[in-house]
């Protein structure tokens, strides 16, 4: 194997360990595969990487599946009902990713001819596709010699180097690390290796050091204390919004919904009736900001934690609420699992009726 640059033995060692210990992930292609001339799918490398921000391996697995069953091609998710995009993402989290995704996808159905672009700077000026994701699906698509750093590559270099630069403001020094560390060959396979190393042996506790096939060169395992990397700056404390949330349920099993304006958290997605509550501000927590008169219960509070704040909402119920509401409509609880609910308006609906997604699952 031909190797340049000043620290090319960090990529025959890894390589060789990455050969024999790879995860198998759906979206891979695999050393051996790879070897033998099946290429991967750029769209494959991409959805997978959009899915994964912020979120881990087991969670995405099955999301990533249910998008390539229903859209197996990035044309399909061009031609794809916002909608149904939406709601196929609900419980990933973080959804103006799925926004981009989508937009994404129609820009390179409509200007690249469903052909992802092979280069860095290409790939960045695509909507939702920033200096992370372009550079790795530059390198893990297109053998690109980009340095690809997500959480694990920062853990495995901070330890490598034992670079006592806090994070954020080590990661410059990180990615020039990485870059110097990255093969003219196999830079998709480094990336990957470098990911799966962070992931399954330099884990943030308790690494796994005597597996490790970079231990001689590790310079926080020869100090005795790998695990006091990389340093961190004190996080702030999470401020704490609150808000309440108001279901309103028919005689007939229909809950009201309605949609949330494109921009901002949750943009897009589908709500029940909630107080204006931001990351920034708390909403009225009481039944005066009920969306419209009726018999309002509380059934207590409900608790999520976004990335920067927590959110406790106040929950009410309506039972036996009829009539149009300006803005919303009525759906049938049994219809629930084909809405774009996020995860926190599931927990305020939950908390307000048990059953409702039990009966989502159950319809026929």
């Amino acid at each position: 194997m031909l190797m340049s640059g000043p620290m090319d033995h960090f990529a025959r060692k890894l390589l060789a360990w990455y050969d024999r210990h790879h995860r198998d992930l759906p979206w891979r292609v695999g050393p051996a595969d790879k070897a033998e001339g099946t290429l991967p799918d750029p769209y494959h490398v991409w959805l997978s990487e959009i899915m994964l921000q912020q979120t881990t391996v087991q969670a995405v697995k099955p999301y990533f599946d249910k998008f390539l069953a229903r859209w197996p091609r990035v044309d399909d998710l061009a031609a794809a009902d916002t909608d149904a995009v939406m709601a196929a993402w609900a419980g990933l989290g973080y959804y103006a990713r799925a926004r981009n995704l989508k937009k994404c996808a129609e820009v390179l159905a409509r200007d690249h001819g469903g052909r992802f672009p092979d280069t860095f700077d290409d790939l960045k000026a695509l909507p939702g596709i920033g200096d992370y994701t372009a550079a790795a699906i530059a390198a893990i698509a297109f053998d690109r010699p980009e340095a690809v750093v997500d959480g694990n590559v920062e853990r495995v270099v901070t330890r490598l180097f034992a670079i006592e630069t806090p994070l954020p403001s080590a990661k410059p020094e990180i990615r020039a690390r990485t870059k110097e560390m990255t093969p003219q060959e196999r830079p998709g396979d480094f990336a990957q290796a470098m990911m799966d190393l962070g992931a399954t042996l330099c884990t943030p506790k308790r690494p796994a050091c005597v597996l490790c096939p970079l231990r001689e060169e590790c310079t926080a395992l020869a100090g005795d204390d790998p695990q006091r990397f990389p340093l961190k700056m004190p996080k702030a404390a999470r401020p704490v919004r609150r808000g309440a949330a108001f279901v309103a349920e028919t005689a007939d099993r229909k809950i009201l919904l309605r949609t949330r304006t494109e921009k901002g958290l949750l943009g897009g997605m589908a709500e029940v009736p909630t107080t204006g509550w931001t990351a920034r501000t708390d909403g009225e927590t009481g039944t005066d900001a009920a969306p419209f008169a009726a018999d309002w219960r509380s059934k207590g509070e409900v608790v999520h934690v976004f990335t920067h704040f927590e959110l406790r909402l106040a929950v009410f119920h309506a039972e036996r609420a009829e009539g149009p509401v300006s803005g919303g409509r009525w759906t049938k609880i049994a219809a629930l699992g084909e809405e774009a609910l996020p995860s926190v308006m599931k927990k305020a609906i939950t908390q307000a009726i048990p059953d409702a997604f039990k009966a989502s699952r159950e319809r026929p």
